[in-house]
Protein backbone atom coordinates (compact mmCIF):
# COMPACT_ATOMS: atom_id res chain seq x y z
CA UNK A 1 0.00 0.00 0.00
CA UNK A 2 1.26 3.37 -0.99
CA UNK A 3 2.30 6.09 1.38
CA UNK A 4 -0.37 8.81 2.25
CA UNK A 5 0.46 12.57 3.00
CA UNK A 6 -1.65 14.30 5.25
CA UNK A 7 -1.56 18.02 4.33
CA UNK A 8 -3.07 20.94 6.41
CA UNK A 9 -0.28 21.52 8.65
CA UNK A 10 2.56 24.52 8.98
CA UNK A 11 4.29 22.41 11.14
CA UNK A 12 4.11 19.03 11.04
CA UNK A 13 4.54 16.28 8.37
CA UNK A 14 2.24 13.10 8.55
CA UNK A 15 2.36 10.03 6.89
CA UNK A 16 0.68 6.98 6.93
CA UNK A 17 1.60 3.62 5.34
CA UNK A 18 -0.32 0.30 6.35
CA UNK A 19 -1.99 1.25 9.76
CA UNK A 20 0.91 2.94 10.57
CA UNK A 21 0.87 7.23 11.03
CA UNK A 22 4.68 8.94 11.35
CA UNK A 23 4.10 12.04 12.67
CA UNK A 24 7.12 14.72 12.42
CA UNK A 25 7.45 17.68 13.85
CA UNK A 26 8.58 20.06 11.14
CA UNK A 27 10.59 22.89 12.47
CA UNK A 28 14.42 22.16 12.19
CA UNK A 29 15.71 25.58 12.15
CA UNK A 30 14.30 25.88 15.37
CA UNK A 31 15.56 21.96 16.57
CA UNK A 32 12.00 21.05 16.55
CA UNK A 33 10.90 23.36 19.64
CA UNK A 34 7.40 23.20 20.69
CA UNK A 35 5.64 26.74 20.84
CA UNK A 36 2.18 27.39 20.83
CA UNK A 37 1.87 27.02 17.00
CA UNK A 38 2.91 23.41 17.17
CA UNK A 39 1.15 22.29 20.04
CA UNK A 40 -2.35 23.13 18.73
CA UNK A 41 -1.03 21.30 15.27
CA UNK A 42 0.11 17.63 17.34
CA UNK A 43 -3.18 18.38 19.27
CA UNK A 44 -5.11 18.42 16.00
CA UNK A 45 -3.42 16.11 14.24
CA UNK A 46 -4.05 13.71 17.37
CA UNK A 47 -7.47 13.96 16.81
CA UNK A 48 -7.49 13.18 13.14
CA UNK A 49 -5.48 10.17 13.68
CA UNK A 50 -7.90 9.04 16.35
CA UNK A 51 -10.54 9.08 14.04
CA UNK A 52 -8.67 7.11 11.80
CA UNK A 53 -10.16 3.42 11.68
CA UNK A 54 -7.22 1.98 10.04
CA UNK A 55 -4.56 3.25 12.14
CA UNK A 56 -2.66 0.78 14.69
CA UNK A 57 0.55 2.66 15.88
CA UNK A 58 1.49 6.18 15.85
CA UNK A 59 5.37 6.66 15.66
CA UNK A 60 6.53 10.69 16.71
CA UNK A 61 10.01 12.01 15.38
CA UNK A 62 10.96 15.59 14.51
CA UNK A 63 12.56 16.69 11.50
CA UNK A 64 16.63 16.29 10.63
CA UNK A 65 18.81 14.81 12.57
CA UNK A 66 19.61 17.41 15.27
CA UNK A 67 16.63 17.52 17.29
CA UNK A 68 13.75 14.87 18.39
CA UNK A 69 12.35 18.26 20.25
CA UNK A 70 14.96 20.48 21.81
CA UNK A 71 12.43 21.56 24.44
CA UNK A 72 10.30 24.90 24.77
CA UNK A 73 10.55 27.67 21.76
CA UNK A 74 11.98 30.18 25.41
CA UNK A 75 11.75 33.05 22.54
CA UNK A 76 7.91 32.78 22.39
CA UNK A 77 7.43 32.57 26.16
CA UNK A 78 10.48 34.87 27.18
CA UNK A 79 8.17 38.02 26.58
CA UNK A 80 4.73 35.90 28.35
CA UNK A 81 3.04 36.98 31.49
CA UNK A 82 2.47 34.85 34.47
CA UNK A 83 -0.85 35.24 33.37
CA UNK A 84 -0.57 34.73 30.13
CA UNK A 85 1.19 31.32 30.75
CA UNK A 86 -1.80 30.42 33.22
CA UNK A 87 -4.39 30.52 30.47
CA UNK A 88 -2.36 28.73 28.40
CA UNK A 89 -1.78 25.94 30.38
CA UNK A 90 -5.64 25.58 31.29
CA UNK A 91 -6.38 24.36 28.02
CA UNK A 92 -6.10 20.77 26.38
CA UNK A 93 -2.86 19.48 27.62
CA UNK A 94 -0.69 18.28 24.48
CA UNK A 95 1.17 15.25 27.06
CA UNK A 96 -2.01 14.66 28.29
CA UNK A 97 -3.49 14.00 25.10
CA UNK A 98 -0.31 11.79 23.60
CA UNK A 99 0.00 9.60 26.94
CA UNK A 100 -4.07 8.91 26.33
CA UNK A 101 -4.03 8.43 23.01
CA UNK A 102 -6.22 4.68 22.01
CA UNK A 103 -2.96 3.04 20.19
CA UNK A 104 0.48 2.89 20.95
CA UNK A 105 2.91 5.29 20.28
CA UNK A 106 6.86 4.99 19.60
CA UNK A 107 9.01 7.80 20.18
CA UNK A 108 11.54 7.81 17.75
CA UNK A 109 14.39 9.85 19.39
CA UNK A 110 17.06 11.99 16.89
CA UNK A 111 19.19 14.31 18.49
CA UNK A 112 18.38 16.73 21.92
CA UNK A 113 15.03 15.67 23.79
CA UNK A 114 15.30 18.10 26.45
CA UNK A 115 12.60 19.87 28.59
CA UNK A 116 9.16 19.37 27.11
CA UNK A 117 10.89 17.03 24.65
CA UNK A 118 12.13 14.69 27.06
CA UNK A 119 8.53 14.87 28.76
CA UNK A 120 6.69 14.78 25.14
CA UNK A 121 9.03 11.45 25.05
CA UNK A 122 8.16 10.15 28.60
CA UNK A 123 3.74 11.01 27.91
CA UNK A 124 4.86 7.97 24.66
CA UNK A 125 4.66 4.50 25.32
CA UNK A 126 7.73 3.24 23.93
CA UNK A 127 11.13 4.85 23.25
CA UNK A 128 13.66 4.41 20.70
CA UNK A 129 16.83 6.21 20.43
CA UNK A 130 19.32 6.70 18.09
CA UNK A 131 22.53 6.62 19.50
CA UNK A 132 23.71 10.30 18.87
CA UNK A 133 20.44 11.03 21.46
CA UNK A 134 20.81 13.52 24.54
CA UNK A 135 18.03 13.59 26.96
CA UNK A 136 17.25 15.92 30.40
CA UNK A 137 15.60 18.31 32.29
CA UNK A 138 17.13 21.16 31.85
CA UNK A 139 14.53 23.88 33.22
CA UNK A 140 16.35 24.45 36.41
CA UNK A 141 18.96 26.70 34.08
CA UNK A 142 16.09 28.85 33.47
CA UNK A 143 14.86 29.17 37.08
CA UNK A 144 12.13 26.70 35.59
CA UNK A 145 10.85 23.48 36.79
CA UNK A 146 9.35 20.99 34.17
CA UNK A 147 5.94 21.99 33.26
CA UNK A 148 4.60 19.18 30.96
CA UNK A 149 4.67 16.18 33.23
CA UNK A 150 8.31 15.76 33.90
CA UNK A 151 8.40 15.84 38.04
CA UNK A 152 5.43 13.18 37.45
CA UNK A 153 6.28 11.10 34.80
CA UNK A 154 9.96 10.76 34.90
CA UNK A 155 9.85 9.49 38.74
CA UNK A 156 7.45 6.68 37.87
CA UNK A 157 9.61 5.13 34.96
CA UNK A 158 13.35 5.81 36.36
CA UNK A 159 12.92 6.18 39.81
CA UNK A 160 12.62 8.93 42.66
CA UNK A 161 16.65 9.58 42.91
CA UNK A 162 17.49 9.62 39.70
CA UNK A 163 14.54 11.76 38.38
CA UNK A 164 15.60 13.95 41.28
CA UNK A 165 19.26 14.05 40.12
CA UNK A 166 18.68 15.04 36.19
CA UNK A 167 15.85 17.25 37.26
CA UNK A 168 17.66 19.35 39.87
CA UNK A 169 20.96 19.42 37.88
CA UNK A 170 19.60 19.93 34.42
CA UNK A 171 22.49 17.56 33.64
CA UNK A 172 21.86 16.40 29.84
CA UNK A 173 22.65 11.97 29.53
CA UNK A 174 23.71 10.28 26.60
CA UNK A 175 21.37 7.62 24.63
CA UNK A 176 23.47 4.61 27.06
CA UNK A 177 22.47 5.91 29.87
CA UNK A 178 19.49 6.98 29.51
CA UNK A 179 19.02 2.77 28.29
CA UNK A 180 20.89 1.86 30.96
CA UNK A 181 17.85 4.06 33.51
CA UNK A 182 15.12 3.21 31.52
CA UNK A 183 14.34 6.39 30.30
CA UNK A 184 14.35 4.94 26.74
CA UNK A 185 13.71 1.19 26.23
CA UNK A 186 16.21 0.76 23.13
CA UNK A 187 19.06 2.56 21.39
CA UNK A 188 20.26 1.90 18.08
CA UNK A 189 22.74 3.40 15.36
CA UNK A 190 21.90 6.72 14.04
CA UNK A 191 20.92 4.89 10.87
CA UNK A 192 19.12 2.01 11.68
CA UNK A 193 16.55 4.58 13.85
CA UNK A 194 14.47 4.73 11.34
CA UNK A 195 14.26 0.98 10.39
CA UNK A 196 14.33 -0.52 14.15
CA UNK A 197 10.92 2.11 14.83
CA UNK A 198 9.19 0.86 11.78
CA UNK A 199 9.82 -2.72 12.77
CA UNK A 200 8.26 -2.78 15.62
CA UNK A 201 5.74 -0.35 15.11
CA UNK A 202 4.89 -3.36 12.38
CA UNK A 203 4.92 -6.12 14.80
CA UNK A 204 2.72 -4.07 17.37
CA UNK A 205 0.25 -3.26 14.44
CA UNK A 206 -0.24 -6.95 13.87
CA UNK A 207 -1.61 -7.41 17.16
CA UNK A 208 -5.37 -6.89 18.20
CA UNK A 209 -5.94 -3.16 18.23
CA UNK A 210 -8.80 -3.10 21.39
CA UNK A 211 -5.94 -5.26 22.97
CA UNK A 212 -3.27 -3.05 22.72
CA UNK A 213 -5.70 -0.25 23.71
CA UNK A 214 -6.73 -2.43 26.91
CA UNK A 215 -2.84 -3.33 27.80
CA UNK A 216 -2.51 0.77 27.72
CA UNK A 217 -5.20 1.63 29.67
CA UNK A 218 -4.18 -1.34 32.57
CA UNK A 219 -0.26 -0.02 32.34
CA UNK A 220 -1.02 3.62 32.61
CA UNK A 221 -3.65 2.93 35.42
CA UNK A 222 -0.45 1.80 37.75
CA UNK A 223 0.14 5.25 37.96
CA UNK A 224 -2.99 6.19 39.17
CA UNK A 225 -4.51 3.32 41.46
CA UNK A 226 -3.30 1.34 44.47
CA UNK A 227 -2.33 -2.39 43.62
CA UNK A 228 -5.53 -3.35 45.20
CA UNK A 229 -7.73 -1.06 42.59
CA UNK A 230 -5.29 -2.01 39.60
CA UNK A 231 -5.96 -5.31 40.10
CA UNK A 232 -9.87 -5.03 40.16
CA UNK A 233 -9.44 -2.73 36.31
CA UNK A 234 -7.24 -5.08 35.05
CA UNK A 235 -9.82 -8.30 35.85
CA UNK A 236 -12.38 -5.33 34.16
CA UNK A 237 -10.12 -4.78 31.02
CA UNK A 238 -9.45 -9.07 30.62
CA UNK A 239 -13.51 -9.79 30.21
CA UNK A 240 -13.68 -6.36 27.60
CA UNK A 241 -11.31 -8.06 25.51
CA UNK A 242 -12.95 -11.67 26.23
CA UNK A 243 -16.30 -10.60 24.83
CA UNK A 244 -14.57 -8.93 21.67
CA UNK A 245 -14.19 -10.07 18.07
CA UNK A 246 -10.76 -10.17 18.04
CA UNK A 247 -10.46 -12.72 21.09
CA UNK A 248 -12.78 -15.17 19.14
CA UNK A 249 -10.59 -14.40 16.00
CA UNK A 250 -7.45 -14.88 18.04
CA UNK A 251 -8.52 -18.20 19.60
CA UNK A 252 -9.82 -19.65 16.20
CA UNK A 253 -6.55 -18.64 14.60
CA UNK A 254 -4.62 -20.33 16.98
CA UNK A 255 -6.48 -23.60 17.23
CA UNK A 256 -6.47 -23.42 13.04
CA UNK A 257 -3.05 -22.50 13.29
CA UNK A 258 -3.41 -19.72 10.98
CA UNK A 259 -2.42 -15.75 11.49
CA UNK A 260 -5.61 -13.71 12.92
CA UNK A 261 -6.81 -11.15 11.22
CA UNK A 262 -7.98 -8.71 13.65
CA UNK A 263 -10.45 -5.95 13.37
CA UNK A 264 -10.19 -3.75 16.98
CA UNK A 265 -13.74 -5.22 17.66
Amino acid sequence: MRTVERVGYETLLIETDRGIAKLTINRPEKRNALDSMVRKELIEALDELRDDPELRVLIITGAGDRAFVAGADIGEFATRSTHEQWKMMRGRNLFEEVASFPRPVIAMINGYALGGGCELALACDLRIAGRSARLGQPEVNLGLIPGGGGTQRLPRLIGLGRAMRLIMTGELIDAEEAERIGLVDQVVEDEALESTTRELAERLSAHSPLALQLIKEGVRATMEMPLSAGLRFERELFVRAFGSEDRIEGTEAFLEKRRPEFKGR
